[in-house]
């Protein structure tokens, strides 16, 4: 039986997906919330997850994908 996360490589790999652009995530990475990319070394584990996910959060929707809704609690900024 497959786990979850190799069904979906599976998928994703076989069905006319784009393949992931070194350079495009790169530029992404560069582009991500400061924050984040410097969150990746904090010696809490609660801040160094929170700043994966931003990151992921941000690839992802590089890649065209649907960001997730913001959490609940987060405030709105106007620009």
């Amino acid at each position: 039986m497959r786990s979850g996360l190799a069904m979906l490589f599976f998928l994703c790999s076989h069905m006319g997906m784009d393949r992931i652009d070194t350079a495009r995530v790169a530029e992404t990475l560069l582009a991500a919330p400061g924050w984040a990319r410097v969150g990746l070394t904090a010696p809490t584990s609660h801040m160094r997850v929170e700043a994966a996910f931003e990151l992921a959060r941000v690839i992802v929707e590089s890649v065209g994908g649907s960001p997730e809704p913001a959490h609940i609690d987060q405030l709105g900024l106007s620009l």
